[in-house]
C-alpha cells in the first residue's frame, strides 16, 4: 500500500512516473501488505530515483573489474584512499569523495574488498547520483568504506520482512560455512526483481545459483543449506533527502 499525506494512493494516480523501473516499483509497493507512506509525492519519487540509482550502481560495480577478497588482503587505489590495517578504506584529506568513489569504477583492477563494503560502495555511489557532486562532497568529505559503518549523512536501517523491492539491500545466510572460509558465511546483495541478485564476489545471479554457490562453501557433511533472509536492509529515503536538500 503506497500513502501520500495519510492518503491511498494507487499507480494509476501516479501517472507522471513512466521509467519502467521506477512503475515496476510502485506496482509492488501498492500490492504489498507494508504500507510505504510519504508526506509528499517527492519524497516517494526521490526513493524511487535512489532505488533505480541503486540498482544502476551494482550493474556497474559488477562490470568495474574489482575483486572479491577478505578484509585481510584488501586494497586500494593509493591516489585517493588510505588502506587501514582493518581492511578499510579512508579517503585521503586532498581528495573528493566523489572522484574518489567514481574511481573504483574507472579503475576497478586497482581495488579489492568483500561484499559487506561492496554494498556499501554501491550505497554510496546511489548516493552520488541521486544528489549530485556538489552535494555528495559536502556531506561525504571524510569518507570512510568499511563493512557496514554508513556515514551518518547516510544513515541505514534493517527491518525483517519479504516484501522486497528493487534496490533493497538483502542477505543470503549460509549457517554451516566451513570455519576455514568465514568470510562466506553470508553474501549481501542488491536486489534487482524477477529473482535477480548483485553480490559482490558471485555477480548478478538467480537465488538458486548463490545458494549453490554458498552451499559449497559450507563445513564437511553439512546438511543445513544456506537461504535467502527474511531482512532488508534499507537506506533512511526521506531522512537522507532531508539532510542532502540542507545543502541547495
Amino acid at each position: 500500500m503506497i500513502k501520500i499525506n495519510h492518503q491511498v494512493v494507487e499507480p494509476k494516480d501516479l501517472k507522471g512516473i513512466t521509467n519502467p523501473e521506477k512503475s515496476n516499483i510502485i506496482k509492488l509497493m501498492a500490492e504489498y501488505h507494508s504500507t510505504f507512506e510519504y508526506l509528499t509525492i517527492n519524497q516517494l519519487e526521490f526513493e524511487l530515483l535512489f532505488r533505480t540509482n541503486t540498482m544502476k550502481a551494482a550493474r556497474e560495480l559488477n562490470k568495474s573489474g574489482a575483486k572479491f577478497t577478505t578484509f585481510t588482503y584488501a586494497f586500494c587505489n593509493k591516489t585517493y584512499w588510505n588502506r587501514l590495517s582493518n581492511g578499510g578504506f579512508l579517503l585521503k584529506p586532498t581528495m573528493s569523495p566523489s572522484v574518489a568513489i567514481l574511481d573504483i569504477l574507472k579503475n576497478g583492477k586497482l581495488y579489492a574488498f568483500e561484499c559487506s563494503t561492496g554494498i556499501a560502495i554501491v550505497l554510496y555511489l546511489a548516493a552520488l547520483y541521486s544528489i549530485g557532486r556538489q552535494q555528495f562532497d559536502v556531506l561525504f568529505d571524510g569518507l570512510y568504506l568499511m563493512d557496514w559503518q554508513f556515514d551518518e549523512d547516510l544513515p541505514i536501517y534493517q527491518v525483517y520482512e519479504d516484501d522486497f523491492l528493487p534496490g533493497d539491500v538483502l542477505h543470503f545466510n549460509n549457517p554451516d560455512f566451513d570455519p576455514k572460509q568465514p568470510h562466506w558465511r553470508a553474501e549481501n546483495v542488491v536486489y534487482f526483481g524477477d529473482d535477480r541478485y548483485y553480490g559482490h564476489g558471485v555477480g548478478i545471479q538467480n537465488a538458486a545459483n548463490i545458494i549453490n554457490f554458498l552451499n559449497k562453501k559450507r563445513r564437511p557433511n553439512s546438511k543445513n543449506s544456506a537461504y535467502l533472509m527474511r531482512l532488508i536492509t534499507r537506506p533512511q529515503y526521506k531522512s537522507f533527502l532531508r539532510s542532502s536538500e540542507y545543502f541547495r
